[in-house]
C-alpha cells in the first residue's frame, strides 16, 4: 500500500507562486507515474500534470503550462507541483495520485486527501 500526503497550500495574491509537496510513504513510488489533479468547487476534478517514472516524461493541462512544474525526487520519495503566476481561476483543492501506469486520466491507483489553494484577485 502507498500514503500520499500534499501539503503547501493556502491562501495567495494573483500572480504569487506556491510549492505544492506530495511525499509518500508505505512503499516507495520510485517506479511509479504520480500525477496533480485539481477540483475547483461546483466542478469535476480535472488533470492539471503527471510526470514518469524517471522524470523524463511531463505532461500539462493547457490552462496551467508554462506556469506550473512537476518534479520529482526520488531519494526523497516525493513529487512537487512549483505553480507560478497564480490566477484566482487556478483555486481548488489539489490532490496527488500515483500509480504503474502513466496516464492523463483518473485511473491512478493511489490518492492523497488533498490540500487547499485559494488564489485571491
Amino acid at each position: 500500500q502507498v500514503q500520499l500526503a500534499e501539503s503547501g497550500g493556502g491562501l495567495v495574491q494573483a500572480g504569487d507562486s506556491l510549492r505544492l509537496s506530495c511525499a509518500a510513504s508505505g512503499r516507495t513510488v520510485r517506479a511509479y507515474a504520480m500525477a496533480w489533479f485539481r477540483q475547483a468547487p461546483g466542478k469535476e476534478r480535472e488533470f492539471v500534470s503527471a510526470i514518469n517514472w524517471s522524470g523524463g516524461r511531463t505532461d500539462y493541462a493547457d490552462s496551467v503550462k508554462g506556469r506550473f512544474t512537476i518534479s520529482r525526487a526520488g531519494s526523497e520519495n516525493t513529487v512537487y507541483l512549483q505553480m507560478n503566476s497564480l490566477k484566482p481561476e487556478d483555486t481548488a483543492v489539489y490532490y496527488c495520485a500515483a500509480g504503474g501506469a502513466y496516464s492523463l486520466i483518473q485511473d491512478y491507483d493511489y490518492w492523497g486527501q488533498g490540500t487547499q489553494v485559494t488564489v485571491s484577485s
